[in-house]
This record gives structure tokens, C-alpha cells and sequence, in this order.
């Protein structure tokens, strides 16, 4: 409450309101009671009053507007286009992107589609802007089945195709992928590189595919040396100079270090020389395969002569068998060389060198028969093949 002064009068003059002032007081207040009906009267003159008929009839002359009314959906003529759209997905309800989808007409006189499409990344198709009337559409993508939906559109709609589903095709066609013979002769080269007896001794010159296609010359030349090198015919090489050592054998040698690295050499260039000349120069030369194509078929008898006659025949690079020229003239050649590194009371002659040539193709046939009966069922991992005959 807001305080209002006042003067303070003498207390012996006593506080006294003038009939003036009671007057003034009743006719300000008449006034704001009086204004105050008015404008409540006003305010609902403007709510409650009826119209003014005498402007409503002033505008009479003039022309009704027109009145509004309710929107109401314009019914689609027999030419209005619609649409048709789908989904093409798999059975278990994933989608494919890129499936080809065309439209037809059934009964058009062209088979060419009317429209085609392609499904999106959510294997949604549309045909917007479509004629109505009877349509076909046929879905078909690379090694599925081809699915057809048929239906009519009328005018005007919006056609939403039923799920279609997408089958792989039982008539794929077979697709064969072959490699070169050499890509093929690689691969087994690399499987008999690791074929051992026992799983320790190498047995790389063995092949039991009995269509094996023949090597390169580059190939046979790799045969030869992944068995040079392997660790187990050095020290083959070397036990075997051991035993040289220790029964003195080739004695200008001599004793000690010195005569054992003679003799390991002189065992190792053996190996070496023959498996060069007669595993990959000659063979080259002649288009001959070094290798021995195991059998494993027939009577005892059949493959026992098949094992012998190896010693002195080999399949040619032709796939024809043919006399084993490369091996023979690899054994003589090694022999011949042989001459040069061992002591002068060791080399052989002419005539001891073909009588060690003819031991050899006589030990030849002893390892093939080894081979055929025994070897393969001492290596383990041996791969197999279909039998035939090689």
C-alpha cells in the first residue's frame, strides 16, 4: 500500500473532512461507475449483436462469392498413368542389387520390353509414368532362375509387386577351369619333391601319376638340382667318404682332414655329375623324362617286367616309351668324368667303365623293382591318382 503524507495539524485543532470535498469524492466516482456500464454494454454489443441488415442489403446488388468447398480426391480417368514397384531378395529375406527387371506387355506383337530397370543397393525396383492395363514382369540375373510376375493396372495405382524371390538356377551352366600342362607338370614336380622313404630319404625321380605331362627342360634341370642339394644326399656323401676313410679306400688320398674332404668330394661330384648328366642335359637333349612311372597295377609277373625293362626304356616327352638314351649316355659320360678327380690307380678304363655302365643298369633294375613293390608303402603323404596304366 503506497503511504501518503500528510501534514500533522496542531493537536489542539481537530482533523475535519469538508462537505466540499465529501461532494467532490461522490461525483468522481459516479463518473468511473457510470463509464464502466458503458464499455461492459459496448463490449457486448459487439458479440451478442445481430447483423446489419440495412448494409447486407446495401451490398445485395452485388454477386455472392463463391463458397468454399471440402477438397475431395478427383477420380482418376481410364488414361491416367501409375506406377509398379518391388522388391527382389533371396530366401532368407536378403536383397539383391543389380537383378535385371523388364516390362512387358502380354499379346504385344514386339518381345522387345516395354521398360526396363534394375534393382538398387535395397533391391527396390520402379516403373514410374505406366500406362494401366495387363503387364508382365520377368526378374532375371546370371545364375538364378528367371521369375515372372503378371498382373493389370488400373488407373492410377500404385501397383506394389509381391515379394519376389530369387532361386539359384539348377541349370548353371559348368564352368571348367584348367591350367597349361606345365602349370599341372609344376605342381606335381613340387608334390615329388617331397616324397621320402621313411619320410627322411629323398625319392624326388619317382612319379605315380601315370598321365604325368612331361617336364620342361627347365624343370627337369630343377629336378636334378633340388636333389643335389638336398640336405640328406650330402651327408649321404659324407658317411660314405667316412667309411672310405676308414677302410683307406683310394689310398693317395691319404689320412686326415685333408684326405676325407678328397674323398667327400670325390663321392659328392658322383652324385652330382651323374644326376646333372643324366637327370636334366640329356634328358633335355633327347626329350626323354628321367623319371620312373610307378605301375601299381597287374599281376606280379606284368609289373616286375615293367620295373626291368625301365632300366632301359623311358616315356619321351611325346608320351611315347623309347629307348633310354639320356640315361645310358649320362652313366658313361659321369663315368668318363669321373677320371678326372680320382687317383691315378683308381681311373677306370673304357673297357671298366662300360662294365660299371652295364652294373649300373643292372642296379637300375633292382631300385625299380624296389620302387614297385616297397617304396610307395614307405612313404608316407604319397599322392594318389586314378589307376591306369602309364
Amino acid at each position: 500500500m503506497r503511504a501518503v503524507e500528510s501534514t500533522r495539524r496542531p493537536e489542539s485543532t481537530p482533523a475535519r473532512l469538508s462537505w466540499i470535498d465529501v461532494h467532490a469524492f461522490g461525483t468522481w466516482a459516479a463518473i468511473f461507475l457510470l463509464a464502466g456500464v458503458v464499455f461492459q454494454a459496448e463490449a457486448q454489443s459487439r458479440f451478442t449483436s445481430p447483423p446489419d441488415l440495412s448494409a447486407r442489403s446495401a451490398d445485395a446488388d452485388l454477386p455472392d462469392a463463391p463458397e468454399p468447398q471440402a477438397s475431395q480426391a478427383t477420380a482418376p480417368t481410364a488414361t491416367a498413368p501409375a506406377s509398379i514397384e518391388g522388391v527382389v531378395s533371396n530366401q532368407d529375406g536378403a536383397v539383391y542389387e543389380g537383378v535385371h527387371v523388364s516390362l512387358t506387355r502380354p499379346g504385344a506383337s514386339s518381345p522387345t520390353p516395354e521398360r526396363t530397370a534394375v534393382t538398387d543397393s535395397n533391391g527396390h525396383f520402379l516403373f514410374p509414368e505406366v500406362a494401366p492395363g495387363p503387364f508382365l514382369l520377368s526378374v532375371t540375373s546370371e545364375g538364378f532362375a528367371t521369375q515372372s510376375v503378371s498382373g493389370i493396372l488400373k488407373p492410377g495405382e500404385t501397383y506394389q509387386a509381391p515379394a519376389i524371390v530369387l532361386p539359384v538356377s539348377t541349370n548353371v551352366s559348368e564352368i571348367r577351369v584348367t591350367a597349361s600342362r606345365i602349370e599341372i607338370a609344376q605342381e606335381e614336380l613340387h608334390m615329388e619333391e617331397q616324397q621320402r622313404v621313411f619320410g627322411v630319404l629323398p625319392n624326388f625321380y619317382v612319379v605315380y601319376d601315370p598321365h604325368a605331362p612331361a617336364l620342361t627342360a627347365k624343370q627337369k634341370y630343377q629336378l636334378a638340382w633340388r636333389s643335389n642339394i638336398d640336405p640328406i644326399t650330402i651327408l649321404i656323401a659324407a658317411a660314405t667318404a667316412g667309411v672310405q676313410q676308414a677302410d683307406n679306400s683310394f689310398k693317395a688320398y691319404g689320412q686326415g682332414a685333408a684326405g676325407y674332404g678328397k674323398r667327400f668330394g670325390a663321392d659328392y661330384a658322383d652324385g652330382f655329375i651323374s644326376n646333372m648328366l643324366g637327370g636334366a642335359v640329356f634328358p633335355g637333349i633327347f626329350k626323354q623324362d628321367p623319371r620312373y612311372f610307378y605301375k601299381g597295377t597287374g599281376t606280379i609277373r606284368h609289373r616286375a617286367l615293367y620295373a626291368i625293362a625301365a632300366s632301359v626304356i623311358c616315356k619321351g616327352d611325346n608320351g611315347h616309351w623309347q629307348f633310354n638314351y639320356s640315361g645310358l649316355i649320362g652313366s658313361m659320360a659321369s663315368g668318363g668324368i669321373s677320371n678326372i678327380y680320382y687317383p691315378a690307380a683308381n681311373r677306370n678304363g673304357i673297357n671298366l667303365t662300360l662294365e660299371n655302365t652295364l652294373y649300373g643298369i643292372a642296379g637300375s633294375a633292382a631300385g625299380n623293382l624296389f620302387q614297385e613293390f616297397l617304396v610307395r608303402k614307405l612313404t608316407p603323404r604319397v599322392p594318389k591318382y586314378a589307376n591306369a596304366q602309364p
